[in-house]
């Protein structure tokens, strides 16, 4: 239980190299929605419908890849659960900064919070937000995403710029993206990446990997060898590699994400220090074992953070 409420954490966090600032998003305004449209009806990469009765300006986000699609878009959420994800300066900045945060735990947040927001669409995550659905509902329609692939992002930031009319704004992000996507494979491949192990891990209180059918361990694979399946079951087992088996498999480059909470909490790396078997890891007598924000590569999930993550992790593996 305790690695399933990291993963719940490590989802929830938000604080997602070398590119110029993106443009101010437009904030999305404060009049009431637009008028009726019989074409506002989606299907999203899971086949969940979404209709609307009118094209919407206010949307709460309840899990990062909502902000993502929106900042993507050039818009700025009405209220978010992911400030620290907003408020790096690849998204909005000082502007994020100002995005008002709906209180309360992950997939527990204040009802009567995101109501006072005054959404036209609420988003969040399926598996985790589904028990807010019959209240959220009372006032405003809720569209629960789940990410598998970098395509499943793709194909929300499709459905989102449907429902607010953005399709120019998704068509750049989206070609921005595939072009960020196929550099990355030619800088792997040249620096020989896909013959090098890596991982992607978390911790707090307790470790786990992301593995090949998390999305995070899936997009990496396709730029450094990543040999860490699901070991099944449910979260405490699913990506519950011992120190050991991490050292069975020799990874030659790791990503931490830390999840810290207070002035006296440890990252992974401080934790395990002094391990002698994590000192065995290939990674760690190398020094390529890097610490990485969990607000970008825990949270976004959608092109932007992907993008953000690969220009990070091929620098790194590189330097």
């Amino acid at each position: 239980m305790r690695r399933c409420a990291l993963f719940l954490v490590a989802l929830a966090l938000a604080a997602g190299c070398g590119q110029q600032p993106p443009p101010a998003p437009q904030a999305a305004p404060a009049a009431s929605a637009g008028p009726v449209s019989p074409a506002l009806s989606i299907t999203d990469p899971h086949g969940r419908t979404v209709k609307l009765e009118r094209k919407p300006v206010r949307v709460v986000c309840l899990t990062g890849l909502c902000d993502d699609m929106l900042v993507e878009l050039g818009l700025t959420p009405t209220a978010t659960t992911t400030p620290k994800l907003l408020s790096r300066p690849d998204y909005l900045g000082a502007e994020g900064a100002k995005v008002p945060v709906i209180p309360g735990g992950f997939g527990g947040e204040d009802v009567a919070e995101i109501a006072e927001a005054r959404p036209d669409l609420v988003i969040g995550l399926a598996g985790v937000h589904d028990q807010l659905r019959a209240a959220v509902e009372k006032f405003a329609p809720l569209w629960l995403v789940e990410v598998k692939s970098y395509e499943e992002s793709i194909g929300y930031l499709r459905a989102m710029a449907t429902l607010t009319g953005r399709g120019a704004e998704q068509a750049a992000a989206e070609q921005r993206f595939r072009a960020k996507v196929e550099q990355g494979r030619a800088r792997a491949e040249a620096a020989g990446l896909k013959d090098k192990p890596a991982l992607a891990m978390y911790g707090g209180t307790s470790i786990g990997v992301n593995t090949t059918d998390d999305v995070l361990g899936d997009f990496l694979s396709g730029f450094f060898s990543y040999p860490w399946p699901s070991k099944g079951g449910g979260f405490e087992t699913a990506q519950a590699y011992s120190i050991e088996e991490i050292l069975a498999k020799a990874p030659q480059i790791i990503f931490i994400q830390s999840f810290t909470f207070g002035p006296d909490a440890r990252t992974v790396t401080d934790t395990y220090r002094n391990n002698p078997v994590w000192k065995q890891v290939p990674a760690v007598a190398s020094g390529k074992v890097f610490e990485v924000q969990p607000e970008l590569w825990a949270s976004g999930r959608g092109t932007r953070a992907f993008g953000l993550i690969l220009e990070e992790a091929l620098a790194k593996a590189a330097g």
